[in-house]
């Protein structure tokens, strides 16, 4: 746990400091709508998910893309990583696992409750997966000593639609259909 804190605790400690922002956000954007004639209950809706999908995935994002201690590597073959993590440390492979399963959460549980197009659990995984994609090649790309794996593509898109089946009672509500300009 001590490594973890002193590889992560920045963007924890960043993340806790900032969460009285997030929540002023929501509430400022949320009145603004409300002002351009939203319902108050739709506007509160949209406006939670969208910055909840930003600042629920932003750290995870922040936390890939620290550079490491070792070379940049590719790995490919899908299901190895997760068969070597499993093998070894379970304290390791738990963080790992988790961590990637968390890294796109926050956007498959919103995504659907905000953009209705997004409701199912193949589009949640395409999202999850896409996303993952983006931050694997920036991995790579910019040489930040870290592995660049199908496995975490795919734990990334498994976090994606497993949160956004946690927030499926919301996605055939009213603030997921459009509204009426008239």
């Amino acid at each position: 746990m001590g490594q973890a804190w002193r590889d992560w605790g920045g963007v924890i400690g960043v993340s806790a400091c900032a969460l009285p922002i997030v929540v002023a956000l929501v509430v400022a954007l949320s009145r603004w709508r409300q002002k351009r004639g939203v319902p108050a209950r739709v506007a509160w809706w949209r406006s939670a998910a969208e910055i909840g999908a930003v600042a629920g995935t932003l750290p995870w994002i922040w936390m890939i893309l620290t550079p490491g201690e070792g070379p940049r590597q590719v790995h490919l073959v899908p299901l190895r990583d997760l068969a070597a993590q499993a093998a070894g440390d379970p304290g390791t492979a738990v963080a790992q696992v988790g961590g990637n399963l968390l890294v796109f959460a926050a956007l498959g549980f919103f995504a659907p409750i905000r953009v209705a197009a997004l409701a199912s659990p193949l589009r949640l995984a395409v999202l999850g997966a896409a996303g993952s994609i983006v931050a694997e090649v920036t991995q790579y790309a910019l040489d930040l000593g870290r592995v660049s794996s199908v496995d975490d593509v795919l734990v990334n898109a498994l976090g994606a639609m497993l949160a956004g089946l946690a927030s499926r009672r919301w996605w055939q509500d009213d603030v997921t259909r459009p509204l009426c300009t008239s």
